[in-house]
C-alpha cells in the first residue's frame, strides 16, 4: 500500500508542479503589479520547506532512540555535503533571479532579464535565460537529477509516516513550482516549440516517481537508518530554503512588498500545517494505520 501511495505522491509532486508552472507562466508571473508575483512563489516555497524540516521530519527522526548529539551530526554533515557538492556544480538547483529591465515576451517570469543559479544541494544546471548551445539537456540533465533525490526524499517521509510523505511531498510541490518555471523559459527560449518544452520537463519530473520506487525500496532495506534518512532529507530542505530562496528575498524593498513577503512565507508555513492536520485525522500519531514498533531506531512501521 505504501508503495502505491509514494507512487501517486511523487507523481503529483514530480509531473504536477511542472503543469502548475505552466499554468503560471501562461498566468504571467511578475515581479511588478500584475499576474503572480515570484517573490511570493519564493517565500511561500521557503516557508513550506522550512516547516517540513523542523516541525515534522526532524521531530519525527529525534523520536528514536538514538543519540541526539549523533542526529545534530548528521544534520550539520547534511547541510556541508550538500553545500560542497552544490560548489562543485552536480546539483543546480537555484532560483537566483536577478531581474533587470522587462524584455518583452510572454513569458511573465521572464519579464526580466536575470541569470538562473541552480543549487538545490546535490543537483546543479547553472544557466541564464538565453539560448545557447546545449542549455536545454544540460537543463533536462540536472533537473531529472534533482527530481530523482526528491523522490528519495519524499519516500523515506512517507515510510516513516504516511502524515510526514504527505507533508514532504507539498514541500517539493512547493519549491519546485519556481525551479519549474525557469526551466520552462529556458527550453522555450532555446526552442520556438512550447509545448515540446512541456513535454521534455515533465519528462524529466517523472524522476520523481523512480526515485521515489529506489527510496521505498532502500529505507525497506535499511529500515534502522531511517531517522538517518529523515534528518538528511531536513538537512537538504533546510540548505535550499536558507541558501538558495531566502537570500533572493532578502533585498531593500518597500514596506508593502516586506510584508507581503512574510505573509506568503507564513502562509507556506500554514499550509505544511493545514497538510499535517488533514492527514492526522486520518492516521493520528498514535494510530497510523498501520502496526507501529518501537525498536533502537524508532518507529518501524508496517504496512
Amino acid at each position: 500500500m505504501n508503495l502505491i501511495v509514494i507512487i501517486a505522491a511523487t507523481l503529483v509532486a514530480g509531473i504536477g508542479s511542472v503543469w502548475l508552472a505552466a499554468l503560471l507562466l501562461r498566468v504571467g508571473v511578475r515581479n511588478g503589479s500584475g499576474g503572480v508575483n515570484s517573490q511570493h512563489l519564493l517565500s511561500l516555497a521557503a516557508g513550506a520547506l522550512l516547516a517540513t524540516a523542523f516541525m515534522h521530519l526532524l521531530p519525527e527522526a529525534f523520536e528514536s532512540r538514538i543519540e541526539p548529539a549523533l542526529l545534530f551530526g548528521v544534520l550539520l554533515f547534511g547541510l556541508v555535503f550538500f553545500f560542497l557538492l552544490d560548489k562543485a556544480e552536480l546539483w543546480h538547483h537555484g532560483h537566483e533571479h536577478h531581474h533587470g529591465d522587462p524584455v518583452p515576451g510572454p513569458v511573465g517570469h521572464a519579464a526580466g532579464s536575470h541569470d538562473h543559479d541552480h543549487g538545490h544541494g546535490d543537483h546543479g544546471h547553472a544557466h541564464s535565460h538565453a539560448p545557447r548551445m546545449g542549455g536545454g539537456w544540460a537543463v533536462l540533465t540536472g533537473d531529472s537529477v534533482h527530481c530523482f533525490g526528491d523522490g528519495i526524499l519524499i519516500a523515506s517521509a512517507f515510510i516513516a509516516d504516511i502524515r510526514l510523505g504527505l507533508v514532504a511531498a507539498v514541500a517539493v510541490l512547493a519549491h519546485e513550482v519556481p525551479h519549474h518555471i525557469g526551466d520552462l523559459v529556458v527550453l522555450r527560449q532555446s526552442s520556438a516549440n512550447q509545448r515540446a518544452a512541456l513535454v521534455k520537463v515533465s519528462l524529466a519530473g517523472t524522476m520523481t516517481m523512480l526515485g521515489g520506487i529506489v527510496g521505498w525500496w532502500l529505507v525497506d532495506q535499511l529500515h534502522g537508518w531511517l531517522p538517518y534518512f529523515l534528518v538528511l532529507a531536513s538537512s537538504s530542505f533546510v540548505y535550499v530554503a536558507l541558501a538558495d530562496l531566502i537570500p533572493q528575498l532578502q533585498k531593500r524593498l518597500p514596506a508593502r512588498q516586506t510584508a507581503a513577503q512574510i505573509v506568503w512565507l507564513v502562509v507556506g508555513i500554514a499550509l505544511v500545517s493545514l497538510v499535517s492536520r488533514l492527514a492526522h485525522g486520518e492516521h493520528g500519531h498514535g494510530d497510523h494505520g498501520h502496526d507501529e514498533g518501537h525498536g533502537e531506531h524508532g518507529h518501524v512501521h508496517k504496512d
